[in-house]
């Protein structure tokens, strides 16, 4: 539980944070918007450090699962744009291989 929590908040923090450098490059947006822009993703790498595994690259592998998941999410809610079923399958299959990445039992 204590990684889902970790993993969301890691999800808000990175797609905060680049939604920051869109809203410059894309949007036209002041390029102050890049100091929250950085300072969400440096927490953002931050928090992926907080993650119980024994490995860097199976937290960051489990986290991509996740990161999908949140990015319909912000699809949804700051662009308007509901997923269709095709978004949401995608999801639910990258959430499942998330799980088993993260969960599987291994020889310590």
């Amino acid at each position: 539980m204590k990684s889902l929590i970790i993993y969301a908040a890691a999800a808000a923090a990175e797609i905060a944070g680049c939604f920051a450098f869109w809203a410059w490059l894309r949007l036209g947006k002041s390029a102050l918007w890049l100091v929250p822009g950085l300072a969400a993703l440096c927490f953002f790498a931050y928090l992926l450090t907080k993650i119980d595994a024994l490995y860097a690259g199976r937290a960051f592998a489990a986290y991509g699962g996740v990161y999908i998941a949140a990015s319909l999410v912000w699809l949804w809610a700051a662009e308007g744009i509901r997923p269709d079923r095709w978004d949401v399958l995608g999801a639910v299959i990258c959430l499942v291989g998330a799980a088993v990445i993260l969960l599987a039992p291994r020889a310590a």
